[in-house]
């Protein structure tokens, strides 16, 4: 396994598992929309998105960060919002070999932390977290306000 830094050189393969990824959270396929969100990223260099590819170059899983500050601490820090590998890659330590090389891009960018949310059900992504040495707040309670469907009120 090889992992590379994702670039619009990269987009096909980038767009094909960054769609199967949105599938699996119920979305519908939608190709052209996730090479155009993809690009966007790419082009304004707005996250950081790495490949975990096999020998032939093909796509096994991926992970996608987001560039934070933490104002308390005054550093930055990375938001881990994205991992996925392929159903019939998974086991082969994809998950992890991206987990790490994030870390250590985290670490060689003097990074603060990485930061990561998933599902309170999702037990195998808690499991795989923990085993990366990652481990659960609970001194903050987090809220999400959406603004493309609450409306204002005067």
């Amino acid at each position: 396994m090889q992992i590379w830094k994702a670039n619009n050189n990269h987009i096909e393969e980038a767009s094909k598992i960054f769609d199967l990824y949105r599938q699996f959270y119920g979305q519908e396929s939608d190709i052209d929309a996730a090479s155009d969100f993809l690009s966007e990223r790419f082009l304004k260099n707005d996250s950081e998105f790495f490949i975990a590819v096999d020998s032939d170059g093909l796509a096994l899983g991926f992970i996608q960060l987001y560039p934070s500050f933490s104002s308390v601490a005054m550093n930055a820090m990375w938001y881990l919002n994205d991992l996925f590998v392929l159903p019939n890659a998974r086991g082969k330590r994809i998950a992890s070999g991206l987990l790490k090389y994030v870390e250590d891009f985290a670490r060689n960018n003097a990074s603060f932390s990485l930061k990561l949310a998933t599902a309170v059900n999702n037990e195998a992504a808690k499991a795989l977290y923990e085993k990366n040495g990652y481990y659960k707040v609970t001194a903050f309670d987090h809220y999400v306000l959406r603004t493309d469907t609450v409306t204002q009120s005067n």
